[in-house]
């Protein structure tokens, strides 16, 4: 298994945990989780605590129904569908759900300098895409008016003195302005997912920006 240097931090755990972030969010952690042993052995960590508090909690009394229509309202708005088992492949199984299958499932557009990216369905509070970036290409200087998290799924990046491999995640707040590269020896294929938009440097990528919807 590929060594995993840059993990998530307990905070965003804890929000997996409960069910409090975006959607596009989980989908980065769950993607993540899935790759890293050690976050993956966090996660399970807070949902351990959280069943454990659930049982401290009192216990409300219901009718002797309440179970039976509870399911049947789950089962009329939820259409039975066969889980499907996708083979292993450079994306990890949360993420092929959202594809559809693996990187040739992928329908990538071209947003400028060789690099392209596929935005995801999901909710409106973030949003998430993957990137291909050329071996060696620069991605545009910018700052983040928000949070930015990155997750790389093939090849690698450098960032300052930092390099970011597969399983690898990379967080960027308001604080953070870069210009990350990715390594020479391989095309860089990564899951983004940003709450808010990118505040670049330049005149050209603040231009194209609103087409691309970065």
């Amino acid at each position: 298994m590929t060594k995993i240097n840059h993990h998530l931090d307990d905070d965003t755990l804890m929000a997996y945990a409960t069910g409090s972030l975006p959607e596009a969010f989980n989908l980065i952690v769950a993607a993540h989780v899935s790759m890293c042993d050690v976050c993956r052995a966090a996660a399970d960590s807070f949902d351990t605590l959280g069943g454990a508090v659930l049982e401290e909690e009192d216990v409300a009394s219901l009718s002797e129904t309440s179970l039976a229509r509870t399911l049947a309202q789950l089962k009329e708005r939820y259409a039975e569908v066969p889980a499907t088992r996708r083979p292993a492949g450079a994306l990890p199984a949360p993420l092929q759900d959202y594809v559809g299958g693996d990187l040739d499932a992928i329908r990538w557009r071209p947003v400028g300098m060789g690099v392209k990216q596929a935005i995801l369905k999901t909710s409106t509070r973030a949003t998430a895409r993957l990137l291909f970036i050329p071996a060696g290409a620069a991605m545009p200087d910018h700052g983040h008016h928000g949070t930015e998290m990155t997750l790389v799924l093939q090849g690698a990046f450098h960032d300052d003195d930092e390099v970011f491999a597969r399983g690898d995640i990379e967080i960027a707040d308001s604080d953070v302005q870069h210009i990350p590269v990715a390594d020479i020896a391989c095309d860089c294929i990564c899951l983004a997912v940003t709450d808010a938009p990118l505040r670049f440097a330049g005149w050209l990528p603040r231009l194209v920006q609103k087409f691309v919807r970065i």
